[in-house]
């Protein structure tokens, strides 16, 4: 029997419902291609990699307000992400009184392999969906992203995410 459409005054409900569903599946294959490259690593701490390896070299203050956190939150998660070598402490040429973060290379390598990891899992997913519903797919989520103000995500495998 096919799938019956939502009433449209419970549209809004129905997705909701599908978009929490969906998010806890994404998150649950972050997780695990995070788990697969860097064991140690939490998801905020991966977060912050992502931001960094996205924006550049950022402050404290800057980097703590991309992340929606405080920043005696954000230099705690810093600080052990220095101790484990994926970030730098900087000096700005501007000035000399602000630091900056940056990723280091290993950082750089844990975003990559970990992005790259997600991005696989998630084509095996895609793959297993019906062909036909792939395009719904598609242009529902490009509208929901383009309503919460992210930016696209380029395609091809070298194409990091923000997170």
């Amino acid at each position: 029997m096919p799938r019956r459409s939502p009433a449209p005054e419970s549209d809004a409900e129905a997705m909701v419902s599908a978009l929490l569903t969906a998010s806890r599946l994404l998150v649950a294959v972050s997780a695990r291609s995070l788990a697969a490259v860097e064991e140690s690593l939490t998801l905020p701490q991966f977060r912050m990699l992502v931001v960094l390896d996205g924006r550049g070299p950022l402050s404290l203050s800057g980097l703590a307000g991309e992340l929606g956190v405080q920043p005696s939150t954000a230099m705690r998660m810093i600080d052990r992400l220095v101790a484990a070598g994926m970030v730098a402490r900087g000096v700005s040429a501007e000035d000399r009184r602000t630091s900056v973060i940056s990723l280091t290379k290993g950082g750089r390598r844990i975003v990559a392999e970990a992005t790259d990891r997600r991005r696989q899992e998630i084509a095996r997913i895609v793959e297993a969906m019906p062909p036909g519903r792939r395009r719904y797919l598609i242009d529902a989520l490009q509208a929901f992203t383009e309503a919460g103000g992210e930016p696209a995500v380029p395609n091809g495998s070298q194409a990091h995410t923000n997170w």
